[in-house]
């Protein structure tokens, strides 16, 4: 039997099917070496992000198992702490024999007036602005009667000098008018000031009347935390738990050595931990700088061979006197 041709249609539809075909073929071909790359960097990457997760879960691993191997501190007693702190405050004694209050002045009077005006002010300043101040107000009768302007201005350089006039023109005027124009010897007196807190009470009671008395500033209440003698932040809470450990005898001379050794070496930002003589008993070592050579640079005052507070230190004082205001 003879086969019959296929019509010229039917051959194009064939032709194009296969040509169709072939186009798919090579598309999917092209998609399939496109993503090739696109899905192993894709692996790579998850492979990478793994490797950094497991690194940091060794490495959390390694320092919880390192914590749960160091040994637990032990808990220091009352008994250790008082000792260590006892022999912290004779080591500060051999450190600082010179210690004495950073302000100038040669009676009581003087005294307070310059405690007064150190709030929120360096004694270095007072210091180079109570000449000019005493020579103008040498008594509370004198200080009473001055035109607030002009005291005013003679104590402007110590800062907040508004408030500091006002206090000091209060507490001329009690001591003329209720004390005889004598500063008093007793705490509950000195307190009734304006002006006067039992800060300012202590310094006086302390350095002019020899009455013992522990003086918390922000030097003293921060290494008595450092040492572990306290937590408290109130002034009043500090004093009495350092009061508990020490004799009343070393209150005053304590507190000269602790503030000594705040402003010279355990700073506030940055302690000089590695020049520090007394680091071995100190619970505190570390939150400063530790390497000796660092350490000695962050060293203030005499200990820093630079100038100290006073105009006119005691004989003993081993540093340089500090500069009238003029020259600084």
């Amino acid at each position: 039997m003879k086969e019959t041709p296929a019509k010229p249609a039917v051959k194009k539809a064939v032709a194009k099917k296969a040509v169709a075909r072939k186009a798919a073929t090579r598309t999917a071909e092209k998609t399939a070496v496109e993503k090739a790359p696109v899905k192993k960097a894709a692996t790579a990457k998850k492979a990478t992000t793994k490797a950094a997760a497991a690194k940091t879960t060794a490495k959390t691993t390694a320092k919880t198992t390192a914590k749960k191997a160091a040994p637990a501190r032990k808990p220091e007693s009352r008994v250790a702490m008082v000792r260590r702190a006892r022999r912290i405050n004779r080591e500060l004694a051999e450190l600082y024999p010179y210690a004495h209050p950073e302000l100038d002045f040669t009676n009581p009077f003087e005294l307070l007036v310059a405690t007064v005006l150190s709030a929120q002010t360096t004694d270095l300043r007072v210091n180079q602005t109570t000449p000019r101040l005493f020579a103008a107000c040498p008594t509370p009768e004198d200080m009473a009667a001055v035109p607030p302007e002009q005291l005013e201005e003679l104590i402007r350089p110590t800062g907040f000098f508004r408030a500091k006039a006002k206090s000091l023109i209060g507490l001329s005027t009690a001591l003329r008018d209720r004390f005889g124009g004598e500063v008093p010897g007793r705490l509950e007196d000195l307190v009734t000031l304006p002006g006067v807190g039992r800060k300012t009470a202590n310094v006086v009671l302390g350095n002019a009347f020899g009455v013992p008395g522990i003086t918390v500033d922000t030097h003293f209440g921060r290494l008595a935390r450092r040492f572990g003698w306290t937590t408290a932040q109130d002034a009043e809470k500090v004093e009495a738990d350092v009061a508990e450990i020490f004799p009343k005898s070393e209150w005053t001379m304590l507190s000269h050595r602790v503030v000594f050794h705040g402003r010279r070496v355990c700073h506030s930002r940055k302690p000089a931990c590695g020049a520090c003589p007394i680091a071995p008993l100190c619970p505190s070592y570390g939150e400063g700088e530790t390497d000796p050579e660092k350490a000695k640079k962050l060293l203030k005052y005499e200990m820093g061979g630079q100038p100290g507070q006073r105009l006119k230190p005691p004989a003993d004082y081993p540093g340089q006197p500090a500069r009238p205001l003029a020259a600084s």
